[in-house]
């Protein structure tokens, strides 16, 4: 069992992410136009990994979607709170050049910092 959360060989630099989906190629979309989903089945998780590089970025890079169906709930949020702590979600894998990762977002936002010492912090505008 794995958990859901960033981690890499030595966690250098943390931090959170934030996406809006795209409107018209999201990651469900994109899924179902190349029958790696059904139409029941609905995508609750991404992690995208990248590397090794060093010093110049080579594609691809290694995405997982997460995918699961209702399992007889009304809706994804009374799933996730009937799962608790462990979701049964079945993994689709894929490499995708970095551009066609980022197309499947309108708006994609990370931060990092050191050990995440940032993350939360307040700070001004200069």
């Amino acid at each position: 069992m794995d958990t859901f959360k960033a981690s890499v060989q030595y966690n250098d630099m943390k931090g959170s992410a934030a996406a809006d989906r795209a409107d018209k190629e999201n990651a469900a979309k994109w899924l179902k136009d190349n029958d790696l989903i059904s139409d029941e089945e609905f995508v609750v998780g991404v992690k995208m990994w990248a590397g090794e590089n060093h010093g110049t970025h080579k594609d691809p890079v290694y995405v997982t979607f997460f995918v699961t169906d209702l399992k007889g709930h009304p809706d994804l949020p009374s799933l996730l709170a009937a799962s608790g702590d462990v979701i049964e979600a079945r993994r689709v894998r894929v490499d995708m050049n970095l551009v066609d990762f980022f197309g499947l977002f309108k708006r994609l936002e990370i931060t990092l910092s050191n050990g995440g010492m940032l993350e939360g912090k307040s700070y001004p505008y200069e």
